[in-house]
């Protein structure tokens, strides 16, 4: 059986969820649904990162231990996953000993491999990234270049790992496998980075005591980095075991832009070090700006509760619009007007409507169950929208499969609209034709619910249980298809609206809650 391992960054506790994290974890769950729908032995991750002297100095602040800080957070985690419908098989925490197990191990492969050694740190620090900066790299030569805040000078005692080392085989890595980072910008941006010479890298602390304490040397803590990306490999238990026998190397690392280095350069050069594999693709999104800035917790007004949106609309119409409003790889700029005005578009006017009026002229012309279609007249061709659909998950474009299935919507409405049933049913003669049209839209929106399952999969339940199946299932349509999908004399539900229209007093309102939460 053909497996699939994907995984989200090991998110930083000292920050709550919003819109950014939320999109990084539904994008890596529609991958992995998709693939589940497909057959594969799929195992999706996600987790915390929990150590580091940001997290150390923010618990002395607020007068906790960095443990209770990053438990209270972790739950705030782990609420919004279950709120946004995320099916991850594991939840990885820094802080447990089945991980701090293998990054010891790790350590001491690096050890043996000689690619580690002591000396002396100085330079700049970004305590908010956690990330070391040449002067080259700075803003104004002071500034983070991800988070354009002051930077720290430090000199200390360090352990270094000769990253140099490893600059010529990373740099044949990428030309041998043109797939490693996608999209192809970002890959073309590492290489540029790479070609400008790598530094040994500063993989030990002595400043401060919250982390992991080097297996070698009791004064020093494993850089964080190094500790936050050994995770891919630890929740599966570290080489050998046979999770990671199953499981590794990764077939895609999704990630945001800002973290990209990290994965593409360091994370890369430790498993050549180590003798692991490495993972196939580091699949690379953008950045979410809120009305064209950049989510901050300085601006409130750039913070975005996806649970508020979930609680007044739905995961799924919040999982839909970060999907469909842009390709993965590429920055969006979010607003609360869009996200309505998409929600009323494609949800409510397309498909709800296309799922709404099937149903009720099944109801009214059909006793209300699905009828047999008739091998002699035309039906709808979905075998080219199928199969396109299909190339772009495989592509990890949902933006694209998306607009290929409202591809499919829009067909079908056209279908009903010149074929005109409620016009055929005046006469009983035409009762067999009549009966044709609606078990076609009827067996189209059962496709429809198998292809939106990934994305929206209450949505695929919901419409399932509205054909008349009792037990929804996800399977991926294979073609050519079955012009005869669900059961004949199914009981059609009518019901209410899918997703019921927004109306602009409605619209006022909901932003306006919105806009005052976030402050």
């Amino acid at each position: 059986m053909t497996t699939f391992y994907i995984t989200t960054p090991i998110y930083y506790v000292n920050d709550v969820p919003h819109l950014g994290t939320a999109y990084t974890t539904i994008a890596a769950d529609v991958l992995a649904r998709y693939h589940r729908a497909q057959g594969h032995d799929t195992w999706f991750l996600t987790g915390t990162d929990e150590h580091g002297q940001k997290i150390e100095q923010t618990a002395k602040e607020q007068n906790k231990t960095p443990l209770d800080l990053a438990n209270t957070v972790v739950n705030r985690f782990e609420t919004t996953w279950k709120n946004l419908n995320i099916t991850h098989n594991d939840f990885i925490r820094t802080t447990q000993d089945r991980h701090k197990t293998v990054v010891a191990d790790i350590w001491n492969r690096l050890v043996d491999a000689g690619d580690i050694y002591l000396g002396e740190y100085k330079g700049s620090y970004c305590i908010r990234c956690e990330s070391f900066y040449t002067e080259g790299q700075l803003i104004d030569k002071k500034l983070c270049p991800i988070h354009n805040s002051e930077i720290s000078r430090i000199s200390e005692s360090s352990y270094f790992f000769r990253l140099s080392k490893y600059q010529d085989r990373l740099l044949e890595h990428f030309n041998n496998y043109p797939d490693f980072v996608q999209p192809e910008s970002y890959k073309n941006e590492i290489i540029s980075f790479i070609k400008t010479g790598l530094r040994d890298l500063s993989i030990s602390r002595t400043s401060f005591q919250w982390g992991i304490t080097t297996p070698t040397d009791d004064k020093h803590v494993i850089y964080v980095w190094l500790d936050a990306l050994t995770n891919y490999i630890s929740a599966l238990g570290g080489p050998g075991t046979d999770a990671y026998k199953q499981f590794w190397p990764a077939q895609i690392h999704l990630i945001g832009k800002d973290i990209l280095r990290f994965h593409a350069v360091y994370w890369p050069c430790f498993l050549f070090a180590t003798n692991l594999p490495l993972p196939k693709t580091i699949l690379t999104h953008g950045w979410w700006n809120v009305r064209g800035k950049k989510i901050s917790k300085s601006l409130p007004a750039t913070q975005v509760d996806p649970n508020h949106i979930v609680s007044e609309l739905s995961s799924d119409a919040l999982r839909y619009f970060l999907l469909r409003e842009i390709p993965l790889g590429l920055d969006g700029d979010f607003s609360y007007e869009t996200l309505i005005d998409r929600y009323n578009a494609d949800l409510a006017n397309d498909l709800g409507n296309l799922l709404q009026r099937t149903l009720s002229m099944t109801v009214k012309f059909c006793d209300g169950s699905v009828p047999l279609p008739s091998n002699h007249l035309p039906s709808i061709s979905l075998d080219e929208e199928i199969n396109q659909t299909t190339k772009h998950f495989d592509n990890n474009a949902p933006s694209l499969a998306l607009e290929t299935i409202w591809a499919i919507i829009r067909k079908t409405n056209r279908y009903i609209d010149s074929n005109k049933p409620w016009t055929l049913a005046k006469d009983p003669t035409n009762q067999d034709t009549v009966n044709h049209i609606m078990s076609t839209a009827l067996n189209t929106l059962y496709y429809v619910a198998q292809l939106i399952a990934p994305v929206l999969p209450d949505t695929s339940i919901t419409i399932q249980n509205k054909l008349g199946i009792e037990h929804p299932t996800v399977s991926w349509p294979q073609t050519p298809l079955s012009s005869h999908a669900i059961e004949s004399n199914n009981t059609i539900e009518c019901g209410s609206p899918l997703f019921p229209r927004i109306d602009q007093t409605r619209k006022e309102d909901l932003i306006a809650i919105w806009s005052n939460e976030s402050k």
